[in-house]
């Protein structure tokens, strides 16, 4: 039982947060062992724009999690994104001194330093290095280069570059909701780790993932990741238009679109009409839904064009980058009705709504295989590929216990008496002296251990980031 890989991923939407806990089954499917969710409050588009509301909100989620699944959660791998990340293609190369010696893995880590001198705007920093294909002595088309001769080696890098400031704000809500950062991964990657299969990638696909606030874009072709987007809208903007356009409540708005809202105008008949209750004693008002429709339909389509034009960018119509698998839709937002059928119609390209329930176990809860929580497993996923024992088995029998868990975490909104606190110090001390070791040799071990050069940078770079975060963090206080 203490061997478990015990996964913990944590997203942060702009409309909710998840914190999921999950390992793998003797399958090598994901159980999922408790999910706590809680409404997002102080997240914008994707960004944090107010820390303690959010630390309110993840503490919520987290403790959710924590009595769903009986585990205490240590530590989270948690999603990026918002309007501020965006995405370069770069290609750099280094000439190596001795091209008599095979390429090793310190030749692509000067290879990758390299990329760190790129220019940034004021604020900026690379989060994310995806290397591509390599190329050596002229010879390209290279997806690993290690054990191979050469004295010019040279690599295409996809470079994910966001906001520092605002990657550093959602580290400061995680530490002082008690928990440790263990990773980052953008939220389009993760997404895609839960819904595309390797075919689909190897073909060439455009996922879109339609969340609260934002609507995220990954293209895969050839099985690499070709190009990343976030869009500054998603299914708040289109809660907005109802509410405008029918003079409501956002709490009526949002429940008008999930229940009777649809992409495709012509779906509805003239004499559909729902009857909403009046605030306060005030007559009932009546809404057609058509009308509900064209407003919904009018938003959508400026949504689904602008991610068209950002597939455009990548040079979807020229034959060799042709994305023969179409577009997958995820996300909360990929539940509105006939969404498929509009989005096939605008962009000409096969489309099917992307579920995560093929990495998911027989006996997962149903709602956990809707779309909506499709990032939040792919968090979990990530979180089990980096070998972190993200949460131990919380002793029920033991009351100090409970108020170790509420001292560690020095959670506000939950009002439980500090009672016995000098055994509760002891305990918590315990627990990080016996655990903390033990996590630090396994992620170790997963590291550096042979593996593809691909998963090797995506990780290596991660661990030094996230490093870098806390160090800064550190030193804030």
């Amino acid at each position: 039982m203490e061997n478990e890989n015990i996964a913990v991923g944590l997203d942060i939407g702009t409309t909710k947060i998840v914190a999921m806990i999950g390992k793998k089954n003797e399958y090598g499917k994901l159980e999922i062992l408790g999910v706590g969710k809680s409404k997002s409050l102080g997240v914008a588009r994707g960004v944090v724009n107010n820390i303690t509301q959010t630390i309110h909100s993840i503490q919520q989620a987290i403790l959710e999690a924590e009595n769903n699944s009986g585990y205490r959660i240590k530590d989270v791998v948690v999603g990026i994104a918002g309007q501020h990340i965006r995405s370069i293609q770069h290609s750099d190369y280094i000439s190596r001194s001795n091209a008599e010696e095979v390429i090793g893995g310190k030749d692509i880590d000067m290879l990758i330093n390299q990329v760190h001198k790129l220019a940034m705007l004021p604020g900026e920093e690379i989060i994310h290095v995806l290397p591509q294909e390599f190329k050596i002595d002229g010879q390209s088309d290279i997806k690993e280069p290690i054990g191979m001769y050469g004295g010019r080696l040279e690599s295409s890098f996809h470079v994910v570059v966001g906001q520092a400031s605002s990657i550093r704000n959602v580290g400061r809500c995680i530490q002082s909701s008690g928990i440790e950062l263990s990773g980052l991964t953008l939220e389009p990657l993760a997404s895609a780790d839960a819904v595309l299969s390797q075919e689909e990638k190897e073909a060439g696909v455009a996922l879109i993932d339609i969340g609260g606030g934002t609507t995220d874009l990954a293209i895969f072709k050839d099985g690499i990741i070709r190009h990343t987007a976030v869009i500054p809208f998603g299914g708040n903007v289109i809660t907005d238009d109802i509410k405008e356009g029918c003079s409501i409540i956002e709490k009526q708005a949002e429940l008008l679109k999930i229940k009777f809202g649809s992409a495709w105008p012509g779906e509805n008949k003239d004499n559909e009409i729902v009857s909403i209750p009046g605030l306060r004693g005030r007559e009932p008002k009546e809404i057609s839904l058509k009308n509900l429709s064209k407003i919904i339909h009018a938003r959508v389509v400026e949504i689904i064009e602008q991610v068209f034009a950002e597939i455009k960018a990548y040079g979807h119509e020229d034959p060799r980058k042709k994305l023969i698998a179409g577009i997958v839709l995820t996300g909360g937002g990929a539940n509105l009705k006939h969404l498929k059928q509009l989005v096939e119609y605008i962009t000409g390209m096969d489309t099917r709504i992307g579920y995560p329930n093929e990495h998911l176990a027989g006996n997962s809860d149903e709602e956990i295989s809707s779309p909506l929580y499709a990032t939040a497993v792919g968090l979990v996923m990530n979180s089990i590929e980096n070998k972190t024992q993200s949460a131990v088995k919380k002793e029920t029998t033991v009351v100090p216990e409970k108020v170790t868990f509420q001292q560690e975490r020095t959670f506000e909104p939950f009002d439980i008496p500090k009672a016995e606190s000098e055994v509760t110090f002891e305990k918590a001390e315990e627990v990080k002296e016996v655990v903390q070791p033990k996590t630090e040799a396994v992620v170790e071990e997963a590291v550096f251990r042979p593996e593809s050069t691909e998963v090797k940078i995506r990780r290596s770079f991660f661990d030094k980031y996230v490093d870098k975060i806390k160090e800064f963090l550190d030193n804030a206080e």
